[in-house]
Formats: structure tokens, C-alpha cells, sequence
């Protein structure tokens, strides 16, 4: 593992609630691979598979004025060689989501290839 992944990592993970929550889609779309297969699973939406799907979702929610303000709190990051694992807390004004966000290196920037966010949980202490 390099010197400072696991730092590089949250920063690409912050990267990612930082254009949800600008309602960014050039960042949004910047943020997730473009080489490997990417994967995402909105709280009450069907398995979502392929670029294009996840990326219209990610549109569709950040044209939507009502969508949530999320704040990502008590992320960490798990590293098996080009891939990361970030855990975190993804908090809502009306509930507390768990998120699971896979992070794939390609040409050496870790780029999101999976998000999954459900719940409610308990908020963290």
C-alpha cells in the first residue's frame, strides 16, 4: 500500500458527498470509474449496473430540488491493493443511512465503482 492511500481515499470519498451535496453532476460523473464496471444501490431503487445507468440516477437525484442534504461522517477506508472500501455514516435531517462506497484505482486516482446506502440506523455517538 502506498504512503497516504488511506488519506487519498477519503478524499475521493469526500469528493463524491461534496458534488451530491453541490449538486454537481461534472463532479458526480468525474468521481466514478470509467474503466471498471460500476454498481449502485439507492435506498428503495432496483440493483442499478453499467455507467450510464448509475450516472442517470445520479442526475436524476441531483436535478431533484427536494433530495436530501446528506452529511458523511466517520468514514473509513479498507485497502486491498487497487481497491478501497469506505464505510460511513451518511447523515439525513430524518434518518442515519449506512454507506458502503468501493473505490477502484485507475491511472492512479481511486474512482467510485460501487455505492450502497441503506438503512435507517442508529446515528453514531
Amino acid at each position: 500500500m502506498a504512503l497516504g492511500d488511506q488519506e487519498t481515499v477519503i478524499s475521493a470519498n469526500e469528493a463524491f458527498y461534496d458534488a451530491f451535496a453541490a449538486a454537481d453532476v461534472a463532479a458526480m460523473e468525474a468521481i466514478w470509474a470509467h474503466e471498471a464496471e460500476v454498481t449502485c444501490l439507492h435506498p428503495g431503487w432496483p440493483k442499478l449496473e453499467g455507467r450510464e445507468p448509475v450516472l442517470q440516477s445520479w442526475r436524476g437525484i441531483l436535478a431533484h430540488p427536494g433530495r436530501p442534504q446528506i452529511e458523511c461522517v466517520h468514514p473509513s477506508a479498507i485497502i486491498h491493493g487497487d481497491t478501497a472500501i469506505v464505510l460511513c455514516y451518511e447523515l439525513m435531517q430524518s434518518a442515519c443511512l449506512l454507506a458502503t462506497n468501493v473505490f477502484v484505482r485507475e491511472a492512479g486516482t481511486w474512482r467510485l465503482a460501487h455505492h450502497h446506502a441503506g438503512g435507517p440506523v442508529p446515528a453514531p455517538d
